[in-house]
């Protein structure tokens, strides 16, 4: 019921738009109708950074890190708005459809919160996120399951740090869990290993998370990201 009454509330009491910053009424979970609609139109596309690092898998985002799509992204992951986690899941959900192409078996490897990030937004953000996707790829027909094979080591901030800090940061970010090998499904097919995050800027942890799993037996075939940052040439 907690969750009825929260939507209730939203559609009456006006509050600030995850995605415009606006004070509005008629929200659901927190983002209002023009920004629901900005976000709507936005349609899955490979994207790649330049250069790329050794090891980044091919890599889908459901568009660039900007607007309605960054400000919501933003209200989630440091603002503790916990309940954009249900719609940013299904966002994720199309981008990993549209990355995996066919319905197949999966496995979801959401990228770790470290520790302390886990506990400063109350939980890890992208396990959340990866749930709410899972959810949506099943209720959709897809086999899917969410598994942690990778363990975040302490590390600095990204935003404190320029490319090469982040680099040799991302290097000695991962290390696996004891896990066991993947496996099959219902029909014995080795399922499609999935890596997830958030936002991708350099591709440096993403691909400092593949090599690790690729190492281990878990090698992803493709990345699922929300958003892209778009490199800034100087005019």
């Amino acid at each position: 019921m907690s969750g009825l009454w929260a939507d209730l509330a939203d559609l009456v009491l006006p509050a600030d738009c995850a995605g415009c910053r606006e004070r509005r009424s008629g929200l659901r979970h927190g983002v209002c109708p023009a920004c629901v609609a900005a976000l709507g139109q936005s349609r899955p596309r490979a994207v790649r950074p330049t250069p790329a690092p050794p090891g980044l898998p091919s890599c889908v985002a459901l568009g660039p890190y900007a607007g309605p799509l960054r400000e919501v992204l933003l209200a989630y992951k440091e603002h503790g708005r916990h309940g954009l986690a249900r719609p940013l899941g299904a966002l994720l959900a199309e981008v990993v459809a549209a990355a995996v192409g066919e319905t197949r078996p999966l496995v979801l490897v959401p990228v770790p919160d470290t520790a302390a990030a886990a506990r400063s937004r109350y939980g890890d953000h992208l396990d959340r996120l990866a749930r709410h996707c899972a959810a949506r790829l099943n209720r959709g027909g897809w086999a899917v399951r969410v598994r942690h094979p990778l363990r975040a080591l302490p590390r600095p901030d990204s935003v404190t740090l320029d490319s090469a800090g982040r680099a040799a940061a991302a290097e000695a970010a991962f290390q696996p869990r004891s896990t066991g090998p993947i496996r099959g499904g219902a029909a014995g097919a080795a399922p499609v290993v999935v890596l997830l995050d958030d936002i991708v800027t350099t591709g440096v942890t993403l691909a400092a998370a593949s090599r690790v799993l690729t190492a281990t037996g878990w090698a992803p075939t493709v990345a699922a990201v929300l958003a892209a940052t778009e490199k800034r040439h100087p005019s």
